[in-house]
């Protein structure tokens, strides 16, 4: 996708704030506990590259990612770091992984199957990095059984040439809940699983971000941070309360393109679902859902010079209507998320309308808006 370089439309990223919230955190993990930074997804849209930076700079040791060319795309711009790819990837790319040092989930002992002659194949290659996935309740990833597990881990030990295990982990389906009834269930679990292991692999890894904040005392010795890197509550506002104050690190501005006045019945957007009550003064924004701001969002606000304005019409592919309370110039910033005035508008403000989450809002966010760093960090 393009990127809109002449287009007055910019999510720019607070290096500051990604740097305050992973070094806050960093400093309350204990002495062994290591901290990798989840930038999977671009960093949930806040790039992947600038926030590998920045999360290195504040303390982070390694990296996260959901597949397999994106932690490529860490190795290609030089970072050394280890990286654990947290979602399964096909058996025929393990020797890619294994010569980029690069780790890999497992769920069972017939992907280990697969990937043992592909990495026959290079005998010249360092053994696969593999973290054993569990699932004590998220349902999605890892070994349930205690046989399954035991079976996989004879495999990896019959084969030291092709595969060594660094790590074993789990995902907690409600660390962000306020009731942790089933949480503390997925921890008995996860003991169970992981007291039938050998030995203890170098990286016993439980936490994301609502894990780490809310139940520290499950950390084992690294997290996996995430969505709190980016000043995002993981539980939304079902806890209100964070150990330290999260930062947000994104907001989205533009500018008015276009202002007019209308009268009483003229008709605004697609399907004319407004139409004036009086006279009016509607501006119109270059953004769209063809950007991320999706096309539910009429209705909602967004701010000029301190001050709300409803998205009247229908959201279009490229560009939106707002009302305004009188007629501004071309130019006129729009803050779609963050401040103006004495006035905020939070990603959870966009995602509650929207009836989603705020990750899911900032990871929709398309790349056609172009970013920018504010505040940098060297």
């Amino acid at each position: 996708m393009t990127i809109g370089n002449f287009r007055p439309a910019t999510v720019l990223i607070d290096e500051t704030a990604i740097l305050h919230n992973i070094q806050h955190e960093v400093a309350r993990l204990k002495k062994q506990t290591q901290l990798f930074a989840v930038v999977k997804a671009d960093a949930y849209g806040h790039g992947m590259l600038r926030v590998a930076r920045v999360a290195k700079a504040a303390g982070a040791t390694g990296f996260c990612v959901a597949i397999l060319d994106e932690a490529l795309g860490l190795r290609k711009a030089d970072y050394s770091e280890p990286v654990l790819v947290l979602g399964i990837v096909p058996s025929q790319y393990a020797a890619i992984a294994a010569a980029q040092t690069i780790s890999l989930p497992v769920s069972s002992t017939e992907w280990l199957e697969q990937a043992l002659p592909v990495l026959e194949a290079q005998p010249e290659l360092p053994p696969l990095r593999i973290h054993l996935a569990l699932d004590t309740g998220m349902g999605r990833i890892g070994f349930t059984e205690d046989q399954a597990l035991k079976t996989a881990v004879a495999f990896v030990e019959a084969h030291p040439k092709q595969f060594v295990i660094e790590g074993v982990f789990t995902h907690f389906a409600t660390a962000d809940a306020p009731d942790d009834t089933y949480f503390k269930q997925q921890v008995d679990k996860f003991n169970h699983l992981v007291n039938l292991l050998p030995s203890r692999p170098r990286y016993v890894h439980v936490s994301n971000s609502a894990t780490s904040l809310w139940h520290a005392a499950c950390n084992g010795n690294m997290i996996r941070y995430g969505v709190a890197i980016y000043g995002l509550n993981p539980s939304g506002d079902a806890i209100p309360t964070t150990p330290f104050p999260l930062e947000p690190a994104l907001s989205l501005e533009s500018e008015l393109t276009y202002c007019k006045q209308v009268h009483a019945g003229d008709g605004i957007s697609y399907g004319v679902t407004y139409r004036a009550k009086g006279d009016e003064f509607i501006g119109t924004v270059p953004i769209g859902y063809a950007d991320g701001w999706l096309r539910r969002l009429q209705g909602f606000h967004v701010l000029v010079d301190g001050q709300y304005c409803e998205i009247v019409g229908r959201i279009c592919m490229d560009q939106f209507m707002i009302r305004l309370p009188k007629a501004y110039p071309a130019g006129t910033k729009v803050v779609l998320v963050g401040q103006s005035g004495d006035q905020e508008i939070t990603l959870l403000d966009v995602a509650k309308y929207s009836k989603t989450i705020h990750y899911e809002i900032a990871c929709n966010l398309t790349p056609r808006l172009k970013r920018q760093s504010v505040n940098p960090v060297d």
